[in-house]
């Protein structure tokens, strides 16, 4: 295998810009993931209706057979 320098050069190179894509296209990944997995929490959190009941002076029994 005889390359001439320049040729291993631009090899070494190339296969440094390969590695660099590969770990800026993880980390898209990554954040992509992220993003998904926030957004199903959000849509299982509304998938479910939320209750409220507010208790201030609540009222007795024997009050509302009087009412």
């Amino acid at each position: 295998m005889n390359r001439s320098h320049s040729e291993l050069d631009g090899l070494e190179k190339l296969l440094e810009s390969l590695i660099k894509m590969v770990g800026r296209t993880n980390e898209k990944v990554d954040g992509l993931s992220k993003r998904v997995h926030q957004l199903e929490v959000a849509a299982s959190e509304q998938s479910f209706p939320k209750v409220y009941s507010f208790i201030a002076d609540a009222t007795k029994p024997e009050e509302l057979e009087n009412a």
